[in-house]
């Protein structure tokens, strides 16, 4: 295996740990129904980072870069479909 090739490995590696950080809050909010504590900003401006870093992966052509945004702008549209629907809990 060369360099370019583990090189590669580490950026789908860096991609596949990347992706994983938004499956636990996507779990947690759908088996609660609640998504309060999430600010909306927060929500917004990861999927406005995403769609950016997606256009720069296709461009450059970029695997791991575009595996990890795709799979994180589904978790985070998923995320704020959540904030838009479950309903708002009285504290």
């Amino acid at each position: 295996m060369n360099w370019d090739q583990i090189i590669e490995w580490v950026g789908l590696f860096g991609a596949f740990l990347s992706s994983v950080t938004f499956i636990p809050q996507v779990w947690l909010a759908w088996k609660t129904k609640s998504v309060g504590d999430l600010s909306l900003g927060m929500l917004l401006i990861v999927f406005t980072s995403v769609i950016v870093w997606l256009v720069y992966g296709i461009y450059l052509k970029l695997l791991p870069v575009i595996i990890a945004n795709s799979i994180i702008f589904i978790l985070s549209l998923v995320l704020l479909y959540f904030k838009f629907t479950f309903p708002k809990k009285n504290s």
